[in-house]
Formats: structure tokens, sequence, C-alpha cells
């Protein structure tokens, strides 16, 4: 049986008589979490990626496997595809900054998005010229849930992104990625899939999904506040431009010029 009195003995706080219902906004953090941070401070403090004494290799190693776990949970590739971000709005904004845009391209999304889901693509609009399209279909104000044939009518050859909640935040609908993402693939559009909701809760596939990105927060489940992931599919690492380069993201640097190598994502010096 599933030991709850146990369990909650991991949030101290939940002794006090308090009972605590956010948990969709953003979870309390347990003392094994605690106490690995702790580790990390008081046994082998040092840069990841950037030594070769014992405790860089410890803490690179560290952060390695937490990268091949999280790639585990989501049944991606591997740990190439994943990055480590802040939250579940850096990994989108990192999708829509970095990609290079023309003014024929167009953006569809959905009339439910989060706004970390949806007034990003609008600064796109204001700033390229890209045109964005937004689902409002009335199916979405009967069940929360989005209709496929919706999409199929909006999205064509010159869409280049179709952005989309996997569960609402205010419905809490599971909606169906996979068949949207299908219809994406099919005009050679990418999907950006908000999964803030649906990683915390369900089991989540990105495989099965096809999507091109996604990206969640770890606040949202049991992580400390200030880390999430963003997901890229492996073949399109190299089309997302480092948001800020520097340190890590530099193959070559002369006085007048410079490499950067977008694959620096590994250890997050891209975001």
């Amino acid at each position: 049986m599933f030991d709850v009195e146990n369990l909650r003995k991991d949030f101290p706080v939940l002794e006090t008589g308090v009972v605590y219902l956010d948990n969709a906004s953003s979870t309390l953090t347990p003392e094994p979490v605690l106490q690995k941070m702790l580790e990390f401070y008081h046994e082998y403090r040092a840069n990841v990626g950037r030594g070769a004494y014992e405790f860089s290799r410890k803490s690179t190693f560290e952060y390695d496997q937490a990268r091949k776990k999280v790639a585990k949970f989501i049944n991606a590739r591997s740990e190439e595809e994943i990055t480590f971000t802040r939250n579940t709005t850096e990994g989108i904004n990192i999708v829509a900054n970095g990609l290079k845009w023309q003014k024929n391209d167009k953006v569809v999304t959905t009339l439910m998005e989060h706004h970390s889901n949806f007034i990003v693509w609008l600064r796109l609009k204001q700033r390229h010229g890209v045109k964005v399209n937004v689902v409002n279909p009335r199916e979405i104000i009967e069940n929360g849930v989005l209709d496929p044939l919706e999409f199929e009518k909006i999205i064509d050859d010159n869409t280049k992104i179709v952005a989309l909640t996997h569960i609402s935040n205010v419905f809490g609908e599971i909606e169906p990625v996979e068949k949207i993402t299908q219809i994406a693939h099919e005009h050679g559009a990418y999907t950006v899939i908000d999964a803030a909701q649906s990683v915390p809760h369900i089991k989540v596939d990105v495989q099965k999904i096809g999507c091109d990105f996604m990206a969640f927060s770890g606040h949202k489940m049991c992580a400390p506040t200030g880390c999430g992931v963003l997901y890229i599919r492996k073949e399109l690492v190299d089309q997302v431009e480092p948001s800020y380069i520097g340190g890590g993201t530099i193959v070559d640097v002369d006085v007048g010029s410079y490499t950067c190598y977008c694959r620096s994502f590994r250890y997050g010096y891209c975001s």
C-alpha cells in the first residue's frame, strides 16, 4: 500500500497542521531533495564541465546523471535532448527567440494557453511580422478538449510552429497533442508542447507524442524553484540559436570574431 503518513514526513511543514492544496501551482520541496542539494554544496561544490579535478568531475557526473534520469522519465532518446532551464516560461522563450523567423511564417496556438505559451508568440508578431492564428473552437468552452479538426483547418505549409498545452491549467483536460503533432508534421511545422501540468501528473512519452519541443518546470514536481527542462528533438538542436553566449558556448574566439557551439546546451550555458 501507498504509505501516505510516511511520505508526509518528508515535508516537515505538514507536521504543523498545514493543509497545502496549491500543488498544481508549485509543490513543497521534500527533505530528500534538500539533502541532495546540501550534499552538493557540502561535499563537491564546483563548476560543472569546467575542470579535471575531483570536485569538478563529481559535480559533472551528478549533473549528467540528472539529465539521463530526466531523459528516461519522458522517454527521450538520450540526455542530449535535455536542457536544464529555470522554468517552463524560459524553455518556451528559448525556442521562440532561438529559431530563425521570416515574415511569411505562421504560428498556430490556442485560446486556452497559459500566458507563457501565448504572449511569447504575439511578441514575434510585433518583432518579425509573424502571423499568429489562435484556435478558438466552441468545444473548448463546453469540455476543455481541443478538436484536431480545428487545427486541420488552420495549419498550412507556412506554419512554422504549433504551440499548445498538454494539460490546461484551467480545464485540467488532457489534450490530443499526438494527433495535432501529426497534423503539424504533415505541413512541415514543429510542435511546442507546454507540459508544465502534464509531466508532474501523467506518464509522458515524447517519442510517442512525436513533438519537437517540450517544456516543463521542476517546481511543480517537488524540485526546487528555479529549475525546469526543455526537450529539443536531437535533429533540431542546431536550429535553436543560444539565448545567451559566453563561457561554455564558444568553439573559437579571435580579436574581432567568434564561433558559437549550439550544442553547449548540454550544461545550460545557452539558457
